[in-house]
């Protein structure tokens, strides 16, 4: 496992921060009334990336790319690109930096900073690719013996979502209508979602374009990095719309990432397997080597005004499918990979209850309701609720974070058709 990396930044040497220089992950942000622009995160301050690439100290392209309210561009550059950059934070921001008196004055405080979408999403699709929390939703519905598809086990399960969803940590989420209808209906009728809840999920970004099949290798260069990702998802609407196609509307109301990507070689150390498979994969979903990630995942619950509650605990590594089998099987078809494409891992559950990624699952379906450290019961989520997603992978003396990825439950409308 490798050590801390020392900054002249010095909240970057906490161990308790989540942005050492070990990390160095790329967000977009402003101050005050100033345009969105790139910035680095390093311990509790952010490197203004078009302020350093106008001084001169950053150059990766003969063109700017900095000077734009979205890492898109810098994806397009390439993996060499994207090293060189790498490269140049750490001689920038390292602590025997020749260049600091040069590069402090570009450093912004996060606490003065307001964060926005880090990238433009182009697509989006959401995956259902792990393994305890399908086989929790099939026992509900289906029982044990048949939880799983029978397809599940061999190939990564996905949809595709709408990119428009896709909003940064502290958008407000507002509880959606939709056609429900209950087992003893004869009708549906249209009304606010009552049984709202969340996902915990990790988002890859690919940051190259596909032409065609790609192999899982190639799939995993192609990626740029990660993000925390909540798929907010109306499991009243998706009983009833979801045959025979799957997730629509129940999934289109948002979904939330965290606001700073971090890239894979501040995860690199952290590689893991996927687990021991059931039954063997087709050869072209094969890995090469360990393609998934040791990142612990927590998941909280604030109800409005009082304190909050951790509610489940996971890791990364409980993914049966990684990211690079995920787009890999993706191209299968010949559908090509584009940059700024969202992958959703699915949710990411663990193998007891306290590890469950959703509410569908801790409550079991509204059976077993939860009880928060307040005393508040929840089985599905309430206006006024803010949920929090928190990742972070474990070094020695350091931390990988993402920053938290939350989201407030506003009240539905009144009446979504009234002009």
């Amino acid at each position: 496992m490798s050590q801390l990396k020392k900054s002249w930044v010095e909240s970057a040497n906490s161990a308790d921060t989540p942005f050492p220089l070990n990390n160095l992950p790329y967000g977009v942000f402003s101050v005050g009334d100033e345009e969105p622009r790139c910035g680095v995160a390093i311990g509790n301050m952010i490197l203004d990336m078009a302020a350093a690439e106008e001084a001169g100290l950053v150059e990766i392209s003969d063109d700017p790319v900095f000077d734009v309210p979205f890492w898109n561009e810098v994806m397009e550059l390439g993996s060499d690109a994207w090293a060189t950059l790498r490269t140049r934070m750490e001689q920038l921001l390292g602590e025997n930096s020749g260049e600091q008196e040069a590069v402090e004055p570009l450093l912004v405080a996060q606490a003065d900073a307001t964060m926005h979408m880090p990238f433009l999403v182009s697509e989006y699709t959401d995956f259902y690719a792990g393994k305890n929390h399908a086989f929790n939703v099939g026992t509900m519905f289906r029982g044990p013996e048949n939880a799983l598809p029978p397809n599940w086990l061999h190939i990564p399960i996905g949809y595709n979502g709408r990119a428009s969803s896709v909003v940064v940590s502290g958008t407000d989420v507002r509880r959606p209508w939709g056609q429900l209808k209950g087992p003893n209906d004869e009708m549906p009728r249209f009304a606010p979602c009552a049984r709202f809840d969340l996902e915990l999920e990790m988002g890859a970004i690919i940051g190259q374009n596909t032409d065609g099949p790609i192999t899982v290798q190639e799939a995993d260069d192609a990626i740029f990095g990660y993000v925390l990702l909540n798929d907010w998802s109306a499991r009243d609407i998706q009983a009833w719309e979801y045959q025979p196609l799957g997730p629509f509307q129940a999934k289109a109301t948002a979904t939330s990432i965290s606001p700073w990507i971090v890239t894979k070689p501040a995860l690199e150390p952290f590689r893991t397997s996927t687990p021991e498979r059931e039954k063997d994969l087709l050869p072209y979903l094969t890995e090469p080597g360990p393609m998934l990630y040791d990142i612990d995942l927590e998941v909280t619950l604030t109800p409005e005004g009082k304190a909050e509650s951790t509610i489940a605990r996971t890791n990364y590594n409980q993914m049966y499918y990684s990211p690079a089998q995920q787009a890999c099987h993706h191209t299968t078809s010949g559908c090509a990979m584009t940059v700024g494409d969202l992958l959703g891992s699915g949710t990411i559950s663990g193998p007891t209850k306290d590890s469950r990624g959703s509410l569908l699952e801790l409550s079991w379906g509204a059976k077993e309701p939860i009880t928060l450290e307040t005393g508040d019961e929840r089985s599905f989520l309430e206006d006024g609720d803010t949920l929090t997603l928190k990742g972070a992978a474990k070094g020695d003396g350091y931390q990988i974070g993402f920053g938290d990825c939350s989201g407030m439950i506003l009240p539905a409308l009144d009446d979504p058709f009234k002009r």
